[in-house]
C-alpha cells in the first residue's frame, strides 16, 4: 500500500509545473488579446474551450479542486475533445457604435433613394446650365464693349439697331424651344447617358467656346471699335445655336417616328404576347418604350391565377399513394420512382379531370357574374327611385353623392367580394377604391354595365393603383450595349420582381409594290333589249 500511495517527486513536481506553465503562458496569451481589442473597440468576444476555466469547472493554479475528476490535460496536450465546436461556450458584449442588420439594409435604401432623386434631376439641371450660357453669352458680347471701351466705339446706325431686335426676338425664340425640349423633367431614369444627348451638349459648348476664344483674341485683346461688327459677331452665334436646336429636334424628335422593326413583347408567366412597331432607337430606349406600352396595353400580372397549375399538379401526385407489399423498407429513390411511374401511368386521364376542373371554374364564375350583375343593377334601379323622390324632397334631406354610395354598396358587397374571390383578383381592389368607382359612376350618371367593366374582366396596369406598378423595380438584361441601336435579331430581357418580359426585335420587310393598269373602255357593256315583249 505504502508503494503504490508513494510517488516520484521529480514527476510529480514536474508534472505540476509543466501544467502551471502552460496555463500560465495561456493566461497571459488571453490578457494580451483582450487588451488589445479592449484598445480597438468596446466589444469582445472571449472564448472558453473545454479544458480552460469556466465557472462550471473552476481550476485553481492548473490544478482541480478537490472532489473534482482530473481534466483530460493531464494526460497530455494531444487528447482534445472532438466535439469541441459543440461546447464552446462565447461570451459577447455589444459596442455602443453597433448597428444592427435592419438599420443597414434600411441605410442602403436611404443611399439607393438618394442616388435615384440623383439621377433624376441631373439632366434637368444640366439643361438648364447650358441653356443658361447659350442665351446669356449672346447678351454679354454686347455689353462688354459698352462697358470696356465706351468712348472708343463707333456710333450704332440704323442697320445695326435693326440687328437688336432680330437678335431679341431671336433669343426669345432661342429660350422657348429650349424649353420645351430640353427642360423637361425626365420620364424615367436609363441605366446609361442618352448618346445623342451628350452629342448635342458637347457640340453645343464647343462651340460656345469657339465664339468665345475667337470673342477674347479680336475683340477683347484688339478692343475693336466697330460695334456694328460686333453686333453682327453676336447675331452668326444664335443663328448657329439656332441650327444646332434644329438638329437637336431631328435627332430627339423626328428620327425615331418612321416604324423600321417590329417588336414582340411575352410575358413570363402566362405568355401573354403583344406586337409593335418602333424606329431607330438604342436599347435602352426601346426598352423604355416597351414598358410604357406594357403599362398601357397588358392586363394586370396576377400570381394567384398561376398558382392553379401547380396545385393541379401537387394534386395528382398527392392522390398517389406506395404500398409495401413485401414487408421491406424501400428507398426514396425507389419509391420516387414508383410515383413517377404511376403518374406516368395517369397521364392518359389527366386530360380529363383538366377539362372538367376548368369547366367547373367557369361555371361558378358564371355564376357568380350572374349574381353580381343583378345586385347592382337592383342598387342602380334602388338610386334612380330615390333620386326621383329627392327632386320632390326638402333640401336638407338630400344625401350627396358620397353617403348615396356608401347606402347602396352593402346590397351589392357581398355579391361583388365572392365574385372577385372566384376570379382571383380580390387583392387587386380594395373597399376605398370600389367606393369611390361607385360614387364616380353615380355622379355622372353611368349605367350598371359601365361600373361592372372595371371588374369583370382584368384592365391594364395603369388602372389600379401605384402599388401595383412596380416602375422602379425593372432590370434591362442585355448582351449587346444598351446604348447601341436595335437591329434585325436583336433580344433582351425586362426582369421585375415575379416575371420578366422577353423582347424579340425584327426587321419590317422591305415593300414592293406594283402598279396594274387597267383600261376604262374594257368595262363597257352593250346591253340588247327585246322588242316584243310578253302579254
Amino acid at each position: 500500500m505504502d508503494t503504490e500511495s508513494t510517488h516520484s517527486g521529480y514527476s510529480y513536481h514536474s508534472s505540476r509545473s509543466g501544467r502551471s506553465n502552460r496555463h500560465g503562458d495561456r493566461s497571459r496569451e488571453r490578457h494580451k488579446a483582450s487588451s488589445k481589442d479592449s484598445v480597438r473597440s468596446e466589444r469582445s468576444v472571449v472564448i472558453n474551450p473545454p479544458d480552460s476555466p469556466t465557472q462550471e469547472s473552476p481550476v485553481h493554479n492548473g490544478d482541480p479542486l478537490p472532489g473534482e475528476p482530473s481534466p483530460a490535460g493531464e494526460h497530455g496536450d494531444d487528447a482534445q475533445d472532438d466535439n469541441w465546436g459543440e461546447t464552446t461556450t462565447a461570451v459577447t458584449g455589444t459596442s455602443e457604435l453597433s448597428i444592427s442588420q435592419e438599420e443597414v439594409v434600411g441605410l442602403g435604401k436611404e443611399l439607393q433613394d438618394r442616388t435615384q432623386g440623383f439621377r433624376r434631376y441631373l439632366p434637368l439641371a444640366v439643361g438648364s446650365c447650358v441653356g443658361l450660357l447659350v442665351v446669356a453669352t449672346p447678351l454679354v458680347f454686347l455689353l462688354l464693349p459698352v462697358l470696356m471701351w465706351p468712348d472708343r466705339l463707333q456710333a450704332c446706325g440704323a442697320a445695326c439697331e435693326g440687328l437688336f431686335l432680330s437678335i431679341s426676338f431671336k433669343l426669345l425664340i432661342l429660350l422657348v424651344a429650349i424649353w420645351a425640349l430640353f427642360l423637361r423633367q425626365g420620364r424615367a431614369s436609363l441605366p446609361r447617358v442618352c448618346v445623342y444627348r451628350a452629342f448635342l451638349t458637347t457640340l453645343t459648348l464647343l462651340l460656345t467656346m469657339s465664339y468665345w476664344l475667337f470673342y477674347g483674341v479680336r475683340i477683347l485683346d484688339a478692343q475693336d471699335e466697330d460695334y456694328h461688327g460686333i453686333v453682327q459677331f453676336a447675331v452668326s452665334l444664335v443663328d448657329s445655336q439656332l441650327f444646332v436646336h434644329y438638329l437637336a429636334v431631328v435627332l430627339l424628335e423626328l428620327r425615331h417616328l418612321q416604324p423600321c422593326y417590329s417588336v414582340c413583347v411575352m410575358r413570363s408567366t402566362d405568355g401573354e404576347t403583344c406586337h409593335y412597331n418602333i424606329g431607330q432607337l438604342s436599347i435602352q430606349k426601346a426598352a423604355l418604350s416597351v414598358l410604357e406600352y406594357y403599362y398601357r396595353d397588358f392586363p394586370l400580372h396576377n400570381p394567384a391565377l398561376l398558382s392553379a397549375s401547380k396545385h393541379r399538379a401537387a394534386k395528382h401526385l398527392a392522390g398517389l399513394k406506395v404500398y409495401n407489399v413485401d414487408g421491406a423498407q424501400p428507398s426514396n429513390g425507389n419509391q420516387s420512382r414508383a410515383m413517377v411511374t404511376a403518374a406516368a401511368k395517369r397521364k392518359d386521364s389527366a386530360h380529363n379531370e383538366l377539362y372538367y376542373e376548368e369547366a367547373d371554374y367557369e361555371r361558378r364564375v358564371r355564376k357568380r357574374r350572374a349574381r353580381l350583375v343583378v345586385a347592382v343593377e337592383e342598387a342602380f334601379t334602388h338610386v334612380r327611385r330615390m333620386k326621383k323622390e329627392d327632386e320632390r324632397a326638402s333640401p336638407s334631406d338630400i344625401m350627396d353623392v358620397r353617403e348615396a354610395a356608401l347606402a347602396i354598396f352593402p346590397s351589392m358587397a357581398r355579391a361583388l367580394q365572392k365574385y372577385l374571390r372566384t376570379t382571383r383578383r380580390q387583392h387587386c381592389h380594395s373597399m376605398e377604391s370600389i367606393q369611390k368607382h361607385l360614387g364616380f359612376c353615380l355622379v355622372n350618371n353611368m349605367s350598371p354595365k359601365a361600373f361592372l367593366e372595371a371588374y369583370l374582366a382584368p384592365g391594364p396596369t395603369l388602372q389600379y393603383g401605384p402599388e401595383r406598378w412596380m416602375a422602379d423595380q425593372w432590370t434591362l438584361v442585355s448582351e449587346a450595349s444598351v446604348t447601341g441601336g436595335v437591329k434585325e435579331g436583336t433580344e433582351f430581357l425586362l426582369k421585375c420582381l415575379d416575371f420578366s418580359l422577353a423582347v424579340t426585335i425584327k426587321g419590317i420587310p422591305y415593300i414592293r409594290l406594283t402598279e396594274e393598269f387597267i383600261d376604262p373602255k374594257s368595262h363597257k357593256f352593250i346591253l340588247l333589249l327585246q322588242s316584243e315583249t310578253s302579254v
